[in-house]
């Protein structure tokens, strides 16, 4: 029988509940899909006090372990987070740092075979120094705290998840689960990772340098309107004439009262809002396809390898190239020679 893997899920006070049960299924299903054939998970909650610990819902959770039981040579540790919403709204808000589990922190990470963060427990990881000289993420809301507070850390708000060598980060919540997939995918392969994804009805492949949020969802416009529409059908025709004249001519508008109508909807220009959509298509198909270059900047409806690596390099402050190789899928990192050296000017 091999023997299992074991993840620490460290927990405090206040944290959130799915940022400890979400991994925590994730790796259960796996084990359990994976048989007795190959090694699955043991996972642990682990806290500074044991007994119960009262999560930001309410709900209490009961500690397996304490962390100063915890030695020897540790396979996996996740580090949940929480966030205090202040003032009227959640106007504020501000990460939960628990001094306990940074400390341990510190001690342990030398141990751990790999170690990673859950939503805004990446303020934990960057407090105990392990982000320095490091790319992150962590939920949206915190992004700009991470960046002002750790400036040795490359806060990037983008992605869902971030892996650099044995550390990783993800943002909120739910993408703790698309991080523990990975995970899976990782020690098991593929095969396994969709198949725990199909047995918890979760979207199958959510790659790490997808975005928090897609630009059509970022941009919201009430149900039924006019420009709503016509984003729909701006995203099924990423490669036709979208210049301010054609798609005003889809409205039967002029194309000032379009221009100004668009931005009073969205809040941004037309010509920002198709760059931003023909971006974030360029992105899925470096992760998701090995078409050249050429045939993405195509599909995408840039036109240009040129235009491409202009608008990476505005939106992403990156190449196409450099993209691809950070986020491509796991199925799709295969050797392609001179796919991607196309040269630019």
């Amino acid at each position: 029988m091999p023997e299992s893997r074991s993840v620490v899920i460290v927990a405090f006070p206040g944290v959130e509940l799915l940022d400890v049960t979400g991994p925590a299924e994730v790796f259960s299903v796996a084990s359990r899909l994976a048989g007795t054939g190959r090694p699955g998970y043991r996972v642990e909650v682990a806290t500074a006090e044991g007994g119960a610990v009262r999560t930001s819902s309410g709900v209490r959770l009961v500690a397996d372990r304490l962390l100063a039981e915890l030695d020897g040579q540790l396979d996996t540790v996740l580090v949940s987070g929480a966030i205090e919403l202040l003032g009227y709204g959640g106007a504020v808000v501000e990460p939960v740092i628990d001094a306990e589990v940074v400390d341990w922190l510190r001690s342990v990470a030398p141990r751990a075979r790999r170690i990673g963060s859950v939503c805004a427990g990446a303020h934990l990881l960057a407090e105990a120094g392990l982000l320095d000289g490091r790319p992150a993420t962590t939920h949206w809301l915190t992004a700009g705290r991470l960046a002002s507070r750790y400036p040795r850390v490359a806060v990037d708000p983008d992605p869902i998840f971030i892996r650099t060598g044995q550390v990783w980060t993800c943002a909120g919540v739910t993408s703790g689960m698309d991080m523990a997939l990975a995970m899976v995918a990782e020690d098991h392969g593929q095969e396994l990772a969709l198949a725990t994804a199909r047995m918890m009805v979760m979207y199958l492949k959510r790659p790490g340098g997808q975005s928090q949020f897609s630009v059509p969802l970022s941009l919201q416009t009430p149900a039924g309107d006019q420009i709503d529409a016509l984003r729909l059908w701006i995203g099924e025709h990423l490669a036709d004439d979208l210049s301010i004249e054609a798609l005003a001519e889809q409205l039967h508008l002029s194309a000032r009262h379009f221009s100004r109508l668009f931005r009073q909807r969205t809040g941004s220009t037309p010509a920002a809002y198709i760059e931003a959509v023909r971006v974030e298509a360029a992105r899925r198909l470096l992760e998701d396809t090995e078409q050249s270059l050429p045939e993405v900047a195509a599909a995408s409806g840039l036109g240009s390898v040129e235009t491409l690596h202009r608008a990476f390099r505005r939106r992403l402050v990156t190449t196409p190239a450099e993209y691809r190789r950070r986020f491509r899928h796991p199925d799709q990192r295969r050797e392609s020679p001179h796919r991607d050296t196309v040269p630019v000017p």
